[in-house]
């Protein structure tokens, strides 16, 4: 069973992903937050084997969580954003940080565009599944002031600690 945790400000494309995964055999959503802040907090309980990732959220940006995440716990990365067009410098930034695929979202009918894409969706995340991310050291991976304050994404020390807003 592949476990997926879904990544996303945009309550439709959390709500549709999670609708057209659940129920899928072999997959199996153990959740679905709306930026990496809530996401790491659900992590400490159950961590999933194939993360679907937004690039730009609230709070800490995708490619910062991905390059903190890729230097702690590899975990395979599935973007999927409307900024990570066919050659755009953070699709760039996303594949070098450990991204295993990307899945851009059209600005319009976005819906409709997951509701199409369910088989090339299901196909990605299982292929996901089966990569191997390893390790980046990356002198950037602290680059916004979220990321920076952390001393470790998954420590020892409460989230609280690291990230002074209040959680829920």
């Amino acid at each position: 069973m592949i476990k997926v945790l879904i990544v996303d400000d945009s309550a439709v494309v959390r709500q549709v992903l999670t609708g057209l995964l659940d129920g899928v055999s072999g997959i199996k959503i153990i959740g679905a937050a709306p930026d990496p802040i809530f996401a790491m907090k659900k992590m400490e309980s159950e961590w999933p084997d194939v993360i679907v990732l937004d690039i730009e959220m609230p709070r800490m940006d995708g490619v910062t969580f991905l390059k903190k995440l890729m230097s702690e716990r590899p975990t395979p990365v599935v973007i999927c954003s409307t900024l990570t067009e066919k050659g755009a410098e953070v699709t760039m930034q996303a594949m070098s940080a450990g991204a295993v695929d990307i899945i851009t979202k059209p600005k319009v009918n976005l819906r409709n565009f997951l509701q199409e894409s369910k088989a090339t969706i299901i196909d990605v995340i299982k292929a996901a599944a089966g990569s191997r991310p390893r390790i980046i050291k990356s002198s950037t991976a602290s680059a916004s002031p979220v990321a920076a304050s952390a001393n470790s994404l998954f420590g020892v020390s409460p989230l609280s600690r690291w990230y002074k807003q209040p959680i829920g």
